[in-house]
């Protein structure tokens, strides 16, 4: 399938930030992840230590957020793709990618962790 068709068949715009998060599974697996990109239907996590598949139930935690439950629906690499329980509301995810997309100063940069700074 090409990007072109892949973007006529989400039902929710997709926006970039970067933004830390823990990310656990239902075994009790947790992993510091970084959020690259977010909709009202889910988000996309980037990880170096990526050990989940497609169908498990995970809940990602953004610093200062809720957990928001969802299901992986693919991965690629070091990156999955989260299909969120519930959808957000189209203004929570405006406000986290105004706050977020500027995330990346390099101040900020090098205060994140090693492994959050490789995924970022």
């Amino acid at each position: 399938m090409d990007r072109d068709n892949v973007l006529q068949m989400r039902r929710s715009n997709r926006h970039a930030l970067i933004l830390p998060a823990k990310c656990r599974t239902r075994s009790g697996f947790l992993d510091h992840v970084v959020i690259s990109d977010i909709s009202a239907g889910g988000c996309r996590i980037d990880s170096l230590g990526l050990v989940m598949g497609v169908g498990d139930l995970v809940v990602v935690r953004p610093e200062g957020l809720e957990g928001l439950c969802g299901v992986i629906r693919w991965i690629k690499g070091h990156s999955a793709g989260i299909e969120f329980e519930r959808p957000l509301y189209p203004a929570v995810v405006e406000h986290l990618h105004r706050t977020f997309l500027r995330l990346l100063t390099p101040q900020r940069l090098a205060a994140l962790p090693g492994k959050l700074r490789l995924a970022a």
